[in-house]
């Protein structure tokens, strides 16, 4: 447990945080700071109500911009932890509250849409406004966000931005870094800063992913602005192939992408991981899974390119209203997450991921050292009830790996984590730092893959420090959070 900096005693620093933003802003009720202390990373424990702390003196409920900056300069001049929060959707520990009598700043109330501008293909949100609200009010327009990871029902977009996520159409329209044309973030010391909305600019750095992925331990996000595309689904053409081994269908996902051509979601699933999902036709193979959308010129051409490149392989063509059906239901949202639990409570059995990315070169390569690593080395290998991968998000130069691991616990609640998660959590990110790949693909690194933060940059981790000491001197943001706690 890391102890507070700050001299100031809890019933100190609530009535203060009353004061600022009133008192029916400001929650001490004490299961909810309890739950407010965790995020999924510690789901096992938290089905079971065991919360060990720290736990934070209060959760804000912040309305506008002008509260969060208050917070934070009230927090940076009496050296304060502060979390930042939207959707709670995080997995890493982000959320946690690494500090004693930390302020968790909730901005899911600030939930208006600013502005959609059809002319210039851009919206403007606060950063509470969950990614499906945008998403159903675009749609009913005739356009999208192009977003849509699986915590869509559920995502807000302070989270979103924070932790650099991508969605299941990436490969068409890029993750969130490529989709964010302004934005406007509050540092510490209370300063508001906006970076305008231009299509492009070359005066200097591109100082927007100063705040990009910075997972709260920068500054905190207050609005963005985001592209939106239009929306013809009408056009969707779907397609899944059978093939031997993950190598074939890395093949073939690399040929239809180095050639140019972007579908909107390109797949890979090894064997035990397609049993999950495609259990009714995968027949043991691996599963390659297309989608081409855009208009219809674009999407029958870029069904030809993976038809051909298909034909190139050994495949079973799957039949595309499988493949269809199946993407209808892969998000999760509140009743997923319930089913979940109750299977942790009655069962004693979960799953996590862990998502790295890697060069073409070496995909292959990275997936047959974890797979074989863990089930040699790992000790409790027999408690495995589903280990695999897929591809989920491709590039010209590379692809990722989202491994999935499934397990049966024994042991008791609080014994979980260490037994299981954080030992395959740390094989999986080993590997992918040795094959020179980066540990973490979109999850964001949290506080969970923080001890391998100066082992992923190098000697560019230098750039890191100097941001933290130049935009966090006091170290109030998310402590623990991209740079572990003893550094």
């Amino acid at each position: 447990m890391a102890k507070s900096l700050s001299k100031l005693g809890r019933e100190d620093i609530v009535a203060r945080l009353q004061e600022m933003v009133g008192e029916d802003h400001v929650v001490t009720d004490q299961q909810q700071l309890r739950e407010a202390s965790v995020d999924r990373f510690k789901k096992y424990t938290s089905v079971h109500g065991i919360y060990d702390g720290p736990f934070p003196a209060a959760i804000v409920n912040a309305t506008r911009t002008e509260d969060v900056a208050r917070v934070l300069a009230f927090a940076d001049e009496n050296r304060i932890n502060v979390v930042a929060r939207t959707g709670r959707t995080g997995t890493e520990g982000g959320l946690e509250t690494a500090v004693e009598d930390t302020i968790v700043l909730d901005g899911s109330a600030m939930n208006a849409i600013v502005a959609i501008d059809t002319e210039n293909m851009q919206a403007t949100v606060e950063c509470g406004v969950p990614l499906q609200v945008l998403e159903d009010t675009l749609r009913e327009q005739g356009y999208t966000t192009g977003h849509s990871p699986q915590s869509k029902p559920l995502a807000q977009y302070g989270g979103l931005v924070s932790t650099r996520s991508i969605g299941q159409f990436s490969t068409l329209y890029g993750a969130i870094e490529d989709m964010v044309v302004g934005l406007e973030a509050v540092f510490p010391d209370g300063t508001v800063t906006r970076i305008k909305n231009v299509p492009r600019r070359a005066a200097g750095p591109d100082i927007r992913h100063i705040v990009i992925g910075n997972e709260g331990a920068l500054c905190y996000i207050t609005e963005v602005t985001v592209k939106i595309f239009k929306y013809t689904p009408e056009n969707n053409e779907f397609h899944g192939f059978l093939v031997d081994d993950l190598a074939t269908g890395i093949s073939i996902i690399r040929e239809v992408v180095t050639n140019g051509f972007h579908p909107s979601v390109v797949r890979v699933y090894s064997p035990e991981d397609a049993r999950q999902h495609f259990a009714h036709f995968y027949n043991g193979k691996c599963v390659v899974v297309f989608v081409a959308e855009g208009p219809k010129g674009i999407v029958r051409a870029t069904s030809e390119e993976i038809e051909r490149v298909a034909a190139r392989y050994a495949h079973e063509t799957v039949d595309p209203a499988l493949i269809e059906n199946w993407f209808d239901h892969l998000n999760w949202g509140p009743e997923k997450i319930e089913a979940e639990k109750q299977t942790m409570r009655e069962r004693g059995e979960l799953g996590y991921t862990t998502e790295v990315s890697v060069d073409w070169s070496r995909t292959v390569e990275l997936y047959e050292n974890v797979i074989g690593r863990i089930r040699t080395e790992f000790p409790d290998a027999d408690d495995l009830t589903m280990l695999g991968a897929h591809s989920s998000h491709s590039y010209q130069t590379g692809t990722n790996l989202y491994f999935v691991y499934d397990y049966r616990i024994n042991c008791e609640p609080r014994e979980e984590i260490e037994k299981y998660h954080k030992p395959l959590n740390a094989i999986i990110v080993e590997e992918a730092l040795k094959v020179g790949g980066s540990m973490v693909h979109h999850h964001g690194i949290g506080k969970y893959r923080a001890p391998w933060t100066e082992q992923e940059h190098g000697t560019a981790y230098h750039m890191l420090t100097k941001l933290k000491a130049a935009f966090d001197p006091n170290g109030v943001m998310n402590r623990g959070t991209i740079f572990p706690l003893d550094s």
